[in-house]
């Protein structure tokens, strides 16, 4: 176990823009009971992380202030009641907090093997996502075969994951993506119709296609004026998830339709759910989707590789939305050439 004062993490000085955020160095994290300490490869730059280094999401109660919800490296220590893991396992994890660093605490629970045939780079990319989709689509939302899905933001690291595991689960998915470019990419993934918000209608486009049938499952990242388009395209039956508001939290709605269609709307956020939820998300995703990641029916896709002291300029590519998949950090590893 790491016991100098000398482990390099992302440092956020004050609320505010990414220049906010600098490398800094300090005493490692000390693993709890239940707890495994995994020296960092990888760390996955997400939304949320933008969002709390703005002063916006901040972190449960006993979380690392430090920025970062999920890594890849190796265990380096483990609490006396945790289980499943010993020093030296490769594996990737969901992390309370503290993944921008060369350290990190999270409950051994919440840690999954590197799947076989993937990187460390990789499995980095996997936890933060495929929690949210699993729990939102497939739990929440029930997806099944055969139903009709959309997830709006389709070239993003959340929209890309989703639109790969309905696929693989034999829904027929619609996406929305910002460009020509984004919607040709999500049809290579495996969308069956991609749609430019930019230039199209999706609604009209959707019923179009669908016979003015609407969707049965649809996972929303966008809000606002997209909260009233989401309700008008749900089937009846159908099941509406939101796991972020990008365009704002609140709409004005007319809610007769949800009662006429018997629809359901749902909405989660992942950091603050108890520690035994995301343990079975985990479990679920080993038992459930790993085994599609290992086959290649499913898997990440990384836009750019930053090193750690670059976490600033990670951000601004995550704001300026020009990504396609996922902002990942080197954090033991140099950044691939």
């Amino acid at each position: 176990m790491p016991n100098s004062a000398n482990m390099r993490y992302i440092n956020l000085k004050a609320f505010g823009a990414p220049e906010a955020m600098e490398l800094a160095k300090g005493q490692p994290p000390v693993p709890g009971d239940r707890d495994v300490l995994i020296e960092v490869a990888y760390a996955g730059v997400n939304r949320p992380d933008v969002a709390q280094r703005s002063g916006r999401y901040n972190p449960p109660a006993g979380a690392s202030p430090v920025l970062g919800l999920e890594v890849s490296g190796k265990v380096v220590a483990v609490g006396k009641d945790a289980t499943g893991w010993t020093v030296g396992d490769p594996v990737c994890a969901l992390t309370p907090g503290g993944g921008y660093a060369e350290y990190v605490v999270t409950p051994a629970a919440h840690c999954l093997p590197v799947p076989a045939g993937l990187t460390m780079l990789q499995a980095a990319a996997l936890p933060e996502n495929f929690f949210t989709v699993w729990v939102n689509a497939f739990e929440a939302c029930r997806l099944r075969a055969g139903e009709t899905f959309l997830v709006h933001g389709g070239s993003s690291g959340i929209g890309l994951t989703a639109i790969q595991l309905a696929r693989a689960f034999g829904a027929t998915v619609f996406t929305t993506a910002g460009s020509d470019e984004k919607t040709a990419f999500c049809r290579q993934v495996g969308a069956d119709h991609a749609i430019n918000y930019r230039t199209q209608d999706f609604v009209a486009e959707i019923q179009a296609v669908t016979g003015s049938r609407g969707i049965d499952v649809i996972l929303d990242m966008v809000g606002g004026d997209y909260i009233g388009r989401n309700l008008k395209l749900l089937a009846t039956e159908g099941r509406l998830a939101f796991i972020a508001f990008l365009q704002g939290s609140t709409a004005e709605v007319d809610f007769m339709r949800v009662m006429l269609k018997r629809q359901t709307l749902t909405g989660s956020t992942l950091r603050a759910r108890p520690d035994s939820q995301k343990a079975a998300i985990a479990a679920a995703l080993r038992e459930k989707v790993w085994p599609l990641i290992e086959q290649g029916k499913v898997k990440p896709v990384i836009h750019q590789v930053f090193a750690l002291a670059d976490a600033p300029a990670a951000h601004r590519l995550m704001e300026s939305s020009l990504h396609i998949g996922k902002i990942m950090l080197a954090v033991g590893e140099d950044p691939p050439r």
